[in-house]
């Protein structure tokens, strides 16, 4: 099957001095999911290592299934030397982390640029979105520009009381961007596809999110009539390109 890449956050401190990190569900939820449809998968982070996980979604202890996924996250790679060429699709899990060491990130911000002109799927929920701002197409213009997409909203930014923490709200600067931001109910599942971009509002939208990459992988392997390998190579354009659904 397909060799994915996950990246998460380095980030584990808030300006206000409060503890963030990965939110572990939009990692474990995903990663169990991709992992069960035969996929293997490398994590990478900003510094690589240890991963922070923000203490309000540590619930490891909860989810025994969860646990697999928790030790991943022990020894992360660095994102410096990966290359677009050797996966097939990339997944960005959020938390608030994300909003302090992925925007504007010249090492991810080209890994990203180059699975969009490689035509590969990108997923990413919650707030793993922040990873898209200053990323630049092959146009010049900005990764996002012209899709439609949702993000963690600025109303759940509000609802959490970290809207006046965070260096800007997530949606907004993504609409700012060019993007058409469709968001819904507050911390209810809501997934979005525009061609081969996958998006998930929240935590409760991971394991939507996860599936929808599977099935977007499955889909370019009957229309390519090959495997995906590791490494992976370019693997043309699908006919992904309808309306986001």
């Amino acid at each position: 099957m397909a060799a994915i890449l996950m990246i998460v956050t380095s980030a584990g401190t808030m300006p206000n001095g409060e503890r963030t990190g990965l939110w572990l569900e939009e990692f474990a939820v995903p990663y169990n999911t991709l992992r069960d449809a035969g996929h293997r998968i490398t994590v990478a982070s900003p510094k690589g290592g240890s991963t922070p996980i923000d203490p309000r979604s540590d619930e490891a202890a909860k989810h025994p299934e969860w646990r697999d996924a928790a030790q991943q996250l022990q020894q992360t790679q660095s994102l410096d030397g990966l290359k677009a060429d050797d996966y097939a699709a990339v997944f960005i899990p959020g938390g608030h982390g994300t909003m302090f060491d992925f925007p504007d990130n010249p090492a991810l911000g080209a890994l990203l640029s180059d699975f969009q002109a490689q035509d590969k799927p990108i997923a990413s929920v919650c707030h793993g979105p922040a990873a898209f701002v200053g990323v630049k197409r092959a146009d010049g213009r900005p990764l996002v520009d012209g899709y439609t997409l949702t993000a963690f909203s600025d109303t759940e930014e509000k609802l959490v009381g970290l809207d006046d923490v965070v260096p800007f709200l997530l949606s907004k600067r993504l609409e700012q961007l060019g993007a058409n931001v469709e968001n819904s109910v507050p911390m209810l599942s809501h997934v979005k596809q525009d061609r081969l971009l996958i998006t998930g509002q929240n935590p409760k939208s991971s394991a939507r999110a996860a599936e929808m990459l599977a099935n977007t992988l499955d889909q370019i392997v009957q229309e390519q009539g090959v495997a995906l390998r590791a490494p992976a190579r370019t693997f043309g354009q699908p006919d992904l390109r309808g309306p986001s659904r």
